[in-house]
């Protein structure tokens, strides 16, 4: 699919998972910093998400692979950004930017991964939005 290596953060955990995806998405930046990205526009994002822990789960899964896409591809692909709860259009620094975007998809992750019983932990959300732009979010939570 992506054939890419993602740059990494150390950990010392026993496992680390990483999930590769794309969707298509539309957006806007209702902000004049952004130019013609003010108007509504679309990108095939490219993901990956890493998650890592010492723990499986009762099924042997650090987390399944089918969880991750189910909470945020099948949430974001073919949508447009701007209409979703996570992105309300009133605060400015809510706008779905790339950047905002990984951190919104991080906090989906992380928030259904504090509800399993291993308690996996997000690393990272790789997110790119064009062949040459991309965003890498890793949380300041001192969890690693």
């Amino acid at each position: 699919m992506i054939q890419q290596i993602y740059p990494s953060t150390n950990h010392s955990y026993s496992y680390e998972l990483n999930k590769d995806f794309h969707f298509a998405a539309a957006h806007s930046i209702p902000h004049e910093a952004a130019g013609k990205c003010q108007h509504v526009h679309g990108h095939t994002y490219f993901a990956n998400v890493t998650i890592a822990g010492d723990e499986l789960d009762d099924s042997g899964f650090l987390v399944n692979f089918k969880t991750i896409k189910n909470l945020l591809h099948d949430r974001f692909d073919h949508g447009v950004l701007n209409e979703d709860a996570r992105f309300p259009s009133e605060s400015g620094n809510t706008f779905p930017t790339t950047e905002v975007v990984a951190r919104v998809m991080y906090e989906i992750i992380q928030e259904h991964l504090d509800q399993t019983a291993n308690k996996p932990v997000c690393l990272q959300i790789y997110l790119r939005e064009t062949p040459t732009s991309y965003v890498i979010y890793r949380p300041k939570s001192g969890r690693v």
